[in-house]
């Protein structure tokens, strides 16, 4: 469990500017790696991490015992943030750090039913009580509506093919499991597209695994509501692994940092924008090659980094 090694983990702790009596938010606890190097720099401060994971929290929790004086660790999920926070007694703090990505032991389990390259039941659930699965999306959703997600969610150009072939096929019996799926998905792809570097089915998993956890919505959510429970100086430190959450990231600390709808040329300002956050780094901040080496997956990563006006 130690040897998992945190994304872009030295940028974070850089730019989260960690005070040792401030009061911080990890709201995606997963191993626990950005945590424990948080907790190693607090004295009379506090951690409150989440996690919509239980086995992540169970993990995470043997992990972090010997920092039990500073830290505090929910099960639930980001997107409830604000409830979160009141139920903590915390009306603002220091700092957030949200690692939106799928964690190592979901991808390397085969039974959590994340990964195209092992079999298993259908599932890629992050929190096992949610009522949705894989299976449910695969077997029971409307074609429509599968070609829609593998389209909007990931940007499969092959979409209509493969939401086609997931109808027919289940037709026929039910899809079980994640290499029945990874069959069915490339026997509707043209031979071109199987001969590419990436594996044809990354694309409809991580649609599928976006609609199962309602991710999107979750990171709306989160954007929403995190900037105004950051103090005045506090710093929000927000990991992406593909181009739709970094979107709603970046438009919305655009949103909140230059959201003015008044002409160029008024004078003053008119419309009532109130600037509430500003970027610490003009561009995301992206692995390095040392880091690339020892954790390839920390290849599509990218940090944005907003501060509270």
């Amino acid at each position: 469990m130690n040897g998992h090694i945190p994304v872009l983990l030295d940028e974070c702790i850089k730019y989260l500017n960690i005070r040792p009596d401030g009061v911080y938010v990890d709201g995606t606890l997963g191993m626990g790696g950005h945590s424990e190097a948080i907790l190693q720099r607090l004295t009379t401060g506090r951690l409150i991490a989440i996690d919509r994971d239980a086995e992540a929290v169970r993990r995470a929790s043997a992990r972090l015992a010997p920092y039990a004086d500073r830290l505090t660790i929910v099960h639930g999920n980001f997107r409830d943030l604000d409830a979160i926070l009141d139920e903590q007694g915390e009306s603002a703090v220091d700092g957030m750090l949200f690692d939106l990505g799928v964690s190592s032991p979901q991808l390397d389990e085969a039974d959590r039913g994340f990964s195209y390259m092992t079999d298993a039941p259908l599932d890629m659930r992050m929190d096992a009580s949610d009522n949705i699965d894989a299976w449910f999306i695969v077997n029971r959703w409307p074609r429509d509506k599968i070609e829609r997600i593998l389209r909007d969610y990931g940007e499969e150009r092959f979409a209509p093919r493969i939401a086609a072939r997931i109808a027919e096929r289940r037709e026929e019996r039910e899809i079980q499991t994640t290499l029945e799926l990874v069959e069915v998905i490339k026997s509707a792809m043209p031979a071109s597209a199987l001969r590419e570097k990436q594996h044809p089915a990354k694309r409809s998993f991580q649609a599928i695994r976006i609609a199962v956890n309602d991710e999107l919505n979750a990171v709306h959510a989160l954007m929403d509501s995190a900037p105004d429970r950051l103090k005045p100086g506090g710093r929000l430190c927000v990991i992406s692994f593909h181009s739709l959450e970094d979107r709603i990231v970046k438009n919305a600390i655009h949103t909140r940092e230059d959201g003015c709808t008044c002409p160029r040329e008024a004078p003053v300002c008119t419309c009532g924008f109130v600037r509430t956050l500003k970027s610490v780094t003009r561009k995301p901040i992206t692995a390095g090659g040392e880091e690339l080496e020892l954790n390839p997956r920390s290849r599509s990563a990218k940090l944005r980094v907003a501060e509270r006006v």
